[in-house]
């Protein structure tokens, strides 16, 4: 059984004020496949700032956001793959 390799690094920032966080998820699969999401955290403005809170949110929602463009992928490879087999 072939092992494969895949990568996801995740950059996280913050805005000047604290309010904002930023998280970029970037794939770098084995065949040389890039995949890239970015996602937000927007704290409130009356709540105190807990920057681990916004690591996570945003993280997650870049890898959710990831997690879906994978399954598109995925999803359209087999609608390919059946239309090709429906063709012969």
């Amino acid at each position: 059984m072939e092992a494969k390799e895949w990568n996801v690094e995740i950059f996280i920032s913050e805005d000047d004020e604290d309010q904002v966080t930023t998280a970029r998820a970037v794939l770098h699969a084995g065949d040389g496949t890039r995949h890239e999401s970015v996602a937000h955290a927007r704290r409130n403005p009356h709540d105190r700032p807990v920057p681990q809170i916004g690591d996570e949110l945003a993280a997650g929602r870049a890898l959710s956001d990831l997690a879906a463009k994978l399954i598109e992928d995925g999803a359209e490879d087999v609608a390919q793959f059946a239309a090709a087999s429906r063709a012969r």
